[in-house]
């Protein structure tokens, strides 16, 4: 879908533009070497296991690669019923219709699921008069969910919210399948685990790859960058992982010393809300009080000009 002038204003409000473009270019995805990488993964630890020790992708790198803000509220609430807990209280699809003008025809929904096919032959052209509400509406409906309605429907505020939370806790969770159920289709951000793989590891870059790196002033402040040192859990709607930045020191410039036993929040990931929805800030509250005392876990990684592993963390692999 173009991306009309009009609309890239949202998208700036929305905190969502740099992932819009880079959506928009074309990303080559080289299906051996994630699967390689996949292969590596440990979901006890939420990293990959290296004949050089440890390295795993981390707040910073989606906060670099996808431009998206770390520090804010989870994305998270409920898969179907959020109507219930919403001050509208009317069912999901009259507020669909609310919103988008119309109801798409039954052969493009499936369940809570309306075809992207749909919004990309119902809002492809933006008119030259568009209003300000169908603005809103254009710029919102390349996929949705129906869980994406109260997001849609308060725009202007979805850059209070923690996308690279989000993203990293989707990503984790899917290649935690992969390890544990043998699962052989990966349906995740498989651009930022690509790009993640040429940032850190330069030689497996082919020489025209795309440069997909963001450097935005705005998650670069204290109020973001300080997160990345961060031991929290990662969550979005019914999906929590958790950030294990202690066992890899060295992606942020510090010694890699002993670290902490890796938590154990394996059961988790039989549960993705699909089975029995609920109203998750309630259901997984312990989480999310973990996430709103997140700086309390930030890390104290003093910079060292040589991040070599410490003596001690040495003997302890051995």
């Amino acid at each position: 879908m173009p991306l009309h002038d009009k609309i890239v204003l949202y998208l700036e409000r929305a905190g969502l533009y740099h992932l819009v473009r880079l959506n928009a270019r074309c990303f080559w995805l080289d299906e051996p070497l994630v699967s390689a990488f996949i292969e590596r993964w440990h979901l006890e630890t939420h990293t990959f296991h290296m004949p050089f020790g440890e390295c795993t992708i981390t707040l910073q790198d989606v906060a670099y690669q996808l431009g998206l803000p770390v520090d804010g509220l989870p994305v998270s609430g409920c898969l179907t019923d959020f109507e219930k807990f919403t001050e509208k209280d009317k069912p999901a699809w009259e507020w669909f219709q609310e919103l988008f003008g119309e109801l798409p025809p039954q052969n493009k929904v499936k369940q809570y699921t309306v075809h992207f096919t749909w919004f990309h032959e119902r809002f492809r052209m933006l008119p030259n008069d568009a209003t300000e509400e169908i603005i809103c509406s254009v710029t919102s409906g390349n996929q949705v969910h129906i869980r994406w309605l109260p997001f849609v429907a308060r725009l202007d505020d979805m850059g209070s919210y923690s996308w690279g939370l989000a993203a990293l806790a989707w990503l984790y969770r899917c290649m935690c399948w992969v390890a544990n159920r043998n699962v052989t289709n990966l349906a995740s951000h498989l651009q930022l685990l690509q790009s993640w793989i040429f940032w850190r590891f330069p030689s497996l870059r082919p020489r025209a790859s795309l440069d997909v790196m963001a450097i935005h002033p705005e998650i670069l402040t204290e109020e973001h960058s300080r997160l990345w040192r961060a031991c929290t859990c990662l969550i979005y709607v019914a999906v929590i992982e958790w950030h294990q930045g202690d066992r890899v020191l060295p992606q942020l410039d510090g010694v890699q010393h002993e670290p902490e036993q890796a938590s154990n929040i394996d059961w988790l990931h039989a549960k993705d809300g699909r089975s029995r929805d609920r109203w998750f800030p309630s259901y997984y509250q312990v989480w999310h009080l973990s996430w709103q005392n997140r700086v309390d876990v930030i890390l104290c990684i003093p910079r060292v000009p040589d991040s070599r592993s410490s003596a001690n963390f040495l003997r302890w692999v051995v």
